[in-house]
């Protein structure tokens, strides 16, 4: 396992946000996986373009490629050459990016100074705000919705979960 120094470890915590974390983990891990879907591939090239340090990108790049995030792939015709490429598991994490964005581009440079558009490649629109739904496509806030333990929860989170009298 590969393990960041001087962090607390979640694999023990009965909670999806902290397993996220566990699997994907910093800003580091965050921001390579925001390259590789640009289409960077090269360690030089993650390098280059984020200015890391070469020892903290390749631990980063180890611990994404062993919870199954990205891919290494050799690709060396004389030697050996590899790239780092997503996975299906690293795909799914779009919605995941694209909220982060979407939260600094309202709360951190504002609407009308994003510093970037996302557009669909078809129809040449912006993509619309994703946005936390009933069935019915209703948005839904914090106050509309609420936690209960899963199939899976332990006793801890059945606590937490379960609401209190008052």
């Amino acid at each position: 396992k590969v393990a960041f120094m001087g962090r607390k470890r979640f694999a023990g915590m009965q909670c999806g946000i902290a397993q996220a974390l566990e699997a994907f983990g910093d800003w580091w891990s965050l921001m390579i996986v925001r390259n590789a879907f640009f289409g960077m591939r090269r360690f030089a090239d993650f390098e280059r373009d984020l200015g890391i340090a070469k020892n903290i990108l390749t631990v980063r790049l180890a611990h994404l490629v062993e919870h199954g995030i990205l891919e290494r792939v050799d690709v060396g015709t004389e030697g050996q050459r590899f790239e780092y490429r997503l996975t299906e598991k690293g795909e799914a994490l779009l919605p995941v990016l694209t909220a982060l964005r979407e939260w600094s581009d309202d709360w951190v440079f504002g609407r009308g100074h994003e510093p970037a558009i996302v557009r669909d490649r078809r129809t040449g629109k912006r993509v619309p705000k994703l946005r936390v739904t009933d069935a019915d496509g209703h948005v839904l806030g914090r106050r509309d919705i609420r936690m209960e333990p899963g199939p899976g929860a332990d006793d801890k989170l059945r606590r937490l979960l379960t609401p209190r009298p008052r």
